[in-house]
């Protein structure tokens, strides 16, 4: 796996580990990784269980009340 295709997992993984700050690059890395579980999800069921974390879910969250701000 290359190094761009690793890099919003890195991002995800540092922000949930405090070691940078939740931002546009956090959530824009989130939105992707939430595409591609949705096209593992149309390819097989087995997918279908697969879900973030709460500390994810979490940030998602924060996302969305920014956006109402």
């Amino acid at each position: 796996m290359s190094e761009y295709q690793t890099n919003h997992h890195r991002i995800v993984k540092e922000a949930l580990e405090g070691k940078r700050s939740v931002n546009e690059q956090t959530h824009v890395s989130l939105e992707i990784l939430d595409e591609r579980l949705q096209r593992l999800r149309k390819l097989d069921k087995i997918f279908d269980e697969v879900e973030f974390s709460s500390a994810v879910r979490k940030i998602l969250t924060q996302k969305d009340t920014c956006t109402v701000c």
